[in-house]
């Protein structure tokens, strides 16, 4: 009678150790971040550096008469896409843009961003292996000037 009590007892620890480590995993994994969360987060962050330029007048003034460095208007050709290395260049004029975009963002993230004609896809300059996420705004008018464009931005972890 006394080894069935040891078995017993044996048998009763493996079940609740089996229910500790079920119940440590659930929560583990309930507490990670997940994909959809890190989404969210990537995705305000574009947002709020994008509403950030659309309501400067000064940065969408700069987007509405930017051209790229080998534009030339008498080929009749559009002026866009502007892409992130001509950001640097200072006859296009984005350079402040430029400024905020990189002022803004966090240290764990890498962005670039590009201006396309409102009916054009929009995609990178050059594509990675990592996830990219993209947010982007439309950049029209002002007051002397309409020049229909958007403003992409291309966010990734680094």
């Amino acid at each position: 009678m006394d080894n069935k009590k040891g078995w017993i007892r044996i048998v009763e620890a493996f079940v609740s150790l089996i229910f500790i480590i079920g119940v440590l995993l659930i929560v583990l994994n309930k507490g990670g971040i997940s994909k959809e969360d890190i989404s969210s987060k990537m995705y305000d962050i574009e947002l709020s550096i994008l509403r950030e330029i659309e309501l400067n007048d000064t940065l969408r003034e700069d987007i509405l008469k930017a051209n790229r460095s080998d534009y030339d208007p008498e080929t009749g050709e559009s002026p866009l896409p502007i892409n992130w290395s001509d950001f640097n260049n200072p006859e296009v004029g984005l350079l402040e843009v430029r400024n905020k975009i990189n002022e803004r963002l966090p240290n764990y993230l890498e962005c670039e961003a590009r201006i396309c004609e409102m009916n054009r896809i929009c995609v990178p300059d050059k594509y990675s292996e990592k996830e990219i996420y993209a947010q982007s705004v439309a950049i029209s008018a002002n007051l002397e000037l309409y020049s229909p464009r958007q403003l992409k931005l291309f966010c990734w972890i680094k």
